[in-house]
């Protein structure tokens, strides 16, 4: 069992941000983006979101709910069991803790100093406890006004790129190469929100992202902004395209850049499928 604990944590959390070189300079940088994860569980960490698991591990949020049985609007808590067999979701409580049931839910919490893990336990949990299902938090104190962009250009589908600046890491579908772009920059240039959307996580819990926003465009579509300096923009926040969400930084890589992702139902695709030519 210890075994299959390494590696599941080593398969699906570790992240790599080497770089190998690419035809034409331009790099291929390793993720932690895998196939969808099918097997084991994973115990809720305070300032996880269930969009922020499921992006973690290759799900759709919708598929890993229902999976879980979490109703919407998917509230989770810190101890609680996301399982990735499709048996029935469970929370734990911790002895020096108040009961899983009694906890805040997790979508506006500060993220977990700790990484993350994947367990696979066979110790009794505790019985199901079902989500409350509470309106989704919205920030009470509204941050600080970004400016919206009114001349950025737009693909038919309506996508607009996120920051200016040259393209340095391609998109690969191919094992764990890259599942986004990343787009060179100057330390605190804006980046945008790339479609109209609201903000499903923000922080820095997600290993291998840094400062990582991600926005949820509609039922089938999510967009993900890593390696940013400083996040502007909150947990349920509603932000139009053009709008700064970040600026831009090199948190968890090892240069100044902005690693961005259009996911799909869950999956990732290439971002410059969906962006106007430039």
């Amino acid at each position: 069992m210890p075994t299959l604990v390494a590696l599941l944590v080593a398969g699906w959390l570790l992240s790599g941000c080497a770089s190998s070189p690419a035809p034409g300079n331009v790099q291929v940088v390793d993720r932690n983006s895998r196939p969808a994860v099918t097997t084991g569980q994973y115990v809720v960490q305070r300032g996880d979101t269930l969009w922020s698991i499921a992006f973690r591990f290759g799900w759709d949020f919708r598929e890993l709910a229902r999976r879980n049985n979490i109703p919407a609007p998917y509230t989770i808590y810190p101890g609680q069991i996301i399982r990735f067999d499709g048996r029935a979701s469970q929370a734990v409580a911790s002895a020096s803790s108040p009961s899983a049931a009694s906890q805040r839910p997790t979508q506006n919490a500060t993220p977990a100093a700790s990484s993350p893990s994947v367990v696979v336990s066979t110790v009794p949990v505790s019985p199901p406890v079902k989500p409350v299902t509470t309106p989704a938090p919205v920030a009470t104190t509204a941050p600080a006004q970004t400016p919206v962009s009114t001349t950025q250009a737009r693909s038919a589908s309506g996508w607009a790129w996120p920051a200016s600046g040259t393209i340095i890491g391609r998109f690969s579908s191919n094992g764990s190469l890259n599942k986004g772009i990343d787009i060179a920059g100057e330390l605190g240039q804006p980046v945008l929100a790339a479609s109209d959307g609201t903000v499903v996580y923000a922080g820095s819990g997600l290993r291998g992202y840094g400062e990582l926003v991600i926005i949820k465009h509609n039922d089938t579509y999510v967009s993900a902004y890593g390696h940013n300096r400083r996040l502007l923009v909150r947990e349920g926040q509603r932000v139009k395209v053009g709008q700064t969400i970040a600026e831009m930084g090199s948190t968890g890589t090892d240069r100044v850049k902005l690693h961005f992702e259009i996911r799909r139902q869950g999956k990732p695709v290439d971002p410059q499928n969906y962006l106007p030519k430039r």
